[in-house]
């Protein structure tokens, strides 16, 4: 592959990961992540759960969001 072919792929990769990271879209992979390496053997909240336990906490303790 042309090597500005190649780049112009890896600078769509980073800049579709960025936008997942300020969308959020990535946070229960990042959980994942953090789960498994703190508390190795122990059940993670589904994906489900995950996003009405965050929905929560954020309505019980807002912070600089605009709505």
């Amino acid at each position: 592959m042309p090597q500005v072919l190649t780049r112009a792929r890896d600078t769509a990769r980073e800049v579709a990961w960025l936008f997942k990271g300020i969308m959020g879209e990535n946070a229960y992979q990042a959980y994942l992540d953090h789960h498994e390496r703190t508390h190795a053997g122990g059940l993670p909240m589904t994906e489900r759960e995950f996003w009405r336990d965050k929905m929560d906490r954020q309505d019980a303790n807002p912070e600089g969001r605009c709505c």
